[in-house]
């Protein structure tokens, strides 16, 4: 059972949200809060696997949450959701490290999948979100060139994190488990000097390795 913390202001959305998402039986919504401030005090009190929350809150917005709490639980998954199209609320939540940015407008089954993919080591993104944002982030990421070659191996494994693939997939795709991928993936972070999996996509893209 994976244990979701729900960060929303708006009491009904909240629990209208929580509702499709503890319709898969595999998540369950241990925390709600109703603004960043209180999401961290939930993370102080809970253990928790994926962060599903919103941008727009009142006293500690999504973004300033994101920051914070990736500083202080390295390995929290986070899903940005927002009613706003704005590719700058996405820009900068990217840039802070979270997995995934979605629209509120995205139906249950998205939402659903994308939380999965998420605790996969996946990064879903809104397609509409997509076409805006990884242009900018393209152009404005400096990605530093490795100084020690990659073997053939992680060569594959980057090549299908720029693909989008969840660490499922690539274990499937490349006959490996997916503890092998994420062994692989830290020592190719390591290597690329590079902070989480936006920036290692970002690389693969900048030198047409996928």
């Amino acid at each position: 059972m994976k244990r979701i913390l729900l960060v929303e202001d708006q009491v009904i959305v909240r629990q209208g949200i929580k509702m499709m998402i503890e319709q898969e039986k595999s998540l369950k919504v241990v925390a709600e809060a109703g603004n960043g401030i209180e999401a961290i005090s939930k993370m102080e009190l809970h253990p928790i696997d994926c962060i599903v929350m919103d941008i727009r809150m009142p006293e500690m917005n999504g973004i300033e949450a994101a920051r914070l709490i990736r500083q202080r639980w390295h390995d929290v998954k986070i899903l940005m959701l927002t009613t706003f199209n704005d590719d700058e609320y996405a820009l900068q939540s990217l840039k802070d490290g979270v997995n995934g940015f979605l629209l509120k407008t995205t139906e249950r089954d998205e939402l659903i999948k994308a939380i999965l993919s998420c605790m996969d080591g996946g990064m879903p993104l809104d397609k509409e979100v997509t076409a805006k944002v990884m242009p900018r982030l393209l152009h404005q990421t400096k990605i530093k060139a490795p100084d020690i070659p990659l073997t053939p191996r992680e060569l594959a494994i980057v090549q299908q994190v720029g693909r989008g693939m969840t660490n499922k997939e690539i274990a499937e795709g490349l006959h490996l488990s997916i503890g092998t991928v994420k062994n692989h993936l830290t020592t190719i972070l390591q290597k690329l000097e590079l902070r989480d999996r936006t920036q290692l996509a970002i690389y693969a893209v900048k030198n047409d390795i996928c």
